[in-house]
């Protein structure tokens, strides 16, 4: 296992970390939590032209033909510089499930309209039930004639307000007393005009775009089953594995972010006469940051390899998962340490990532959550 960087994907590295840090300032990114939309359609466009929305596609459906390594290099770099929009939920929950689990037919439809930048994506799975898990799945999709009735309530799914096409996760068939949750399990393809869809839009402490979907009677035809009916939590799985990596590395480029920050300010702010970056506390902080953080880039990109070899297991991306939830929020607690009282202001940059760190530390399940996944993978 190498977890060096390919020439291409430095070079992927260097330019991302160049275009973001010119074309996406945090002044934007301040700018878009308070717009509607959440991003800027100009920002969308250049992305797309430079070729990022299909970078873990193949040729064959105007993609690169690169894999998910090469999208992690994107995704550090995106969290680093807190990008709005909905490239995450696009390509990795939409696009991957697409290329993991659709017909020909699908992945023909789909495919290279993600790459172009025309269509937008998302994964409708977390409900009332506030799970991860099969059982949590309530919403059902009755079948009628030819097609399929959707009814039920969906939380916390991003990017709705704009995605073109949602993968919505429904039960065909309910759980018998006793019987298995994650079987009668059916994913959807669901316009996001539908017919019976009603978006309302959630407040979050990291000021990104999640909404509340409520079903009622919503029909879809049965050509947009996306894999097998009542087979979808395989599927549900392997996006999960990929979507808990992509936001550990936008954790870990937002936790570089932060130690870059802190660093900066520990040798220009002084107080007794000297730089407060001399006294052994703040140094101490320092270290400990710094340990965390490589701490986080090993496992993450041990996860992130193995999805692109076919060989994730639950143990590796929830072990990931687990370590760097705490890590980001140990790094950002450390920062605010050494920032003092300013770190918590609003005008400054520091609180925009503690938010965020909060929030992806919740996202795809807590560290409690993947500790005992990981452990039950051990067992």
């Amino acid at each position: 296992m190498d977890l060096g960087f390919s020439e291409v994907q430095q070079m992927l590295k260097s330019s991302a970390q160049e275009f973001l840090t010119q074309e996406c300032p945090l002044t934007l990114v301040r700018e878009m939590e308070d717009d509607p939309q959440g991003y800027t359609e100009q920002l969308w466009r250049q992305l797309v032209a430079l070729g990022w929305t299909g970078v873990a596609f193949p040729e064959q459906y105007g993609g690169t033909g690169g894999n998910f390594l090469d999208l992690a290099v994107l995704l550090e770099e995106m969290g680093r510089n807190l990008v709005p929009g909905p490239f995450f939920a696009t390509v990795v929950l939409g696009g991957l499930s697409v290329l993991d689990a659709g017909s020909d037919a699908q992945k023909q439809d789909i495919l290279p309209r993600i790459c172009s930048g025309e269509l937008k994506m998302t994964l409708a799975l977390t409900e009332p039930t506030a799970t991860y898990e099969a059982w949590g799945v309530e919403t059902t999709a009755q079948q009628q004639g030819d097609n399929y009735a959707i009814n039920g309530n969906k939380l916390f799914v991003p990017d709705a307000h704009v995605a073109d096409i949602m993968i919505v996760a429904a039960r065909t068939s309910p759980v018998s007393a006793g019987g298995d949750p994650t079987k009668g399990i059916t994913l959807f393809l669901v316009p996001g005009n539908s017919t019976g869809l009603t978006i309302s839009p959630l407040k979050t402490i990291s000021s990104d775009r999640q909404s509340e979907l409520n079903f009622k009677d919503v029909s879809v035809p049965a050509s947009s089953v996306l894999g097998q009916v009542g087979a979808g939590w395989p599927v549900v799985q392997n996006a999960l594995h990929k979507a808990i990596t992509g936001k550990c590395l936008e954790m870990l480029g937002g936790a570089d972010a932060v130690l870059e920050m802190t660093l900066d300010y520990v040798k220009q702010r002084t107080q007794f006469g000297r730089a407060i970056g001399t006294f052994q506390a703040v140094q101490h902080h320092c270290a400990n940051m710094a340990t965390d953080l490589e701490g986080s880039r090993n496992i993450i990109y041990q996860a992130a390899w193995q999805i692109s070899e076919g060989t994730a297991t639950q143990g590796a991306v929830s072990m990931a998962k687990a370590w760097v939830s705490g890590a980001y929020h140990r790094i950002c607690e450390s920062a605010h340490q050494c920032h003092g009282a300013i770190g918590f202001t609003k005008e400054h940059n520091l609180q925009l990532y503690t938010r965020r760190a909060k929030a992806l530390e919740l996202t795809y399940g807590d560290t409690n959550f993947h500790k005992e996944l990981a452990l039950q993978s051990l067992v």
